[in-house]
């Protein structure tokens, strides 16, 4: 085996022009850690943040970024007993914690932030999951209990995070309704299986809530935008009903969300990453994750337009533009 590898790399922050190729040892796996072989990655807006330095998160230069990942194993550390090299597995490189990231040819990764890959999708799409399928996941199933005949309504279930909320709302025995700001990311909710469609730059709360829920409100709102939107959730919420939103950057007057008793709950997936508190529950959540896509509940949806390591910045790019639906996937191997 060759004892270096491809990557890209940033060695100062900046907008997408700081990615630059470069040539590093691939590393070896420690204990409770695995080397993986990258097939595939995705960018979050996560990613845009570290790379620009809008977010403190860097790992030291010159820096390997991204955490989504999928592969193959090829190497295992001390005290890893449940994977083994040939298995595919996805989930995410700590890169943070310098680990190095999935924008190489080959990651080490804590084994607790992996799970095997489902059987049932390609391994690159499995790229597509960690972050938003984890989120999606922790914010149905860890901060609320959804049950069968719930009422949810997902702002921007045409996004990376919403069309998967979507999905795994249905799984859930949910009724869904979901926003969309154009006809294209319409057809995407529709394909995800929602129950109701709202184009939210044509119809405004008031008129929504009493088209679907003769205006009682919905018993869940998962709310992907936040920030200036989050009165918006309140207004669409019933009295007393859930708000979960995984954006709450921002100064918001909760004078609404007191007067109708209502619950707000915030998911910030990747915060055992950065912390390293709580990694083993990753491991399991992934691992249920897998089960929903095997049993046929939840697929993600890949954007046609294609990305490769050498076109990480043009990835990048586009993100920013929030042009796209679904999520945009990166090859590596």
């Amino acid at each position: 085996m060759v004892s270096v590898m491809k990557a890209m790399v940033i060695r100062r922050t900046g907008g997408p022009e700081v990615f630059e190729q470069a040539e590093l040892p691939i590393p070896q796996p420690g204990a409770n850690q695995v080397l993986v072989k990258v097939k595939a990655t995705s960018v979050n807006p996560i990613d845009c943040k570290v790379r620009s330095g809008a977010v403190a998160i860097l790992p030291p230069f010159p820096a390997v970024l991204h955490g989504d990942i999928s592969g193959t194993v090829v190497g295992v550390g001390q005290d890893v007993y449940h994977f083994h090299e040939g298995d595919e597995v996805f989930g995410f490189v700590g890169w943070t914690g310098g680990e190095g990231g999935a924008l190489a040819e080959y990651a080490v990764c804590d084994a607790q932030l992996l799970s095997h890959a489902p059987r049932s999708l390609p391994l690159e799409e499995a790229a597509a999951l960690p972050v938003i399928a984890l989120t999606a996941y922790q914010g149905l199933r860890r901060k609320i209990r959804l049950g069968k005949d719930t009422l949810v309504l997902v702002q921007g279930g045409a996004g990376g995070v919403g069309h998967v909320v979507v999905q795994m709302a249905k799984a859930f025995g949910a009724d869904v309704a979901a926003t969309a700001s154009s006809d294209e990311k319409i057809a995407v909710v529709v394909s995800s299986g929602a129950d109701w469609t709202i184009r939210y730059d044509q119809e405004d709360v008031k008129h929504y809530v009493g088209r679907i829920t003769d205006g009682k409100g919905f018993d869940v709102v998962f709310d992907t935008a936040g920030g200036a939107n989050l009165p918006k959730s309140f207004e669409a919420a019933r009295m007393g009903g859930d708000v979960v939103t995984i954006a709450a950057r921002a100064t918001v007057d909760l004078s609404l969300m007191h007067s109708k008793g209502l619950n707000l709950y915030v998911v910030f997936s990747l915060l055992p990453i950065l912390t390293r508190e709580g990694r083993d529950v990753i491991g399991q959540d992934l691992a249920a994750i897998a089960r929903l896509v095997d049993d046929g509940h939840l697929r993600p949806i890949i954007y046609p337009k294609a990305f490769t390591l050498d076109t990480i910045a043009e990835a990048h790019r586009f993100l920013e533009t929030q042009s796209h639906y679904g999520k945009i996937l990166v090859r590596v191997g």
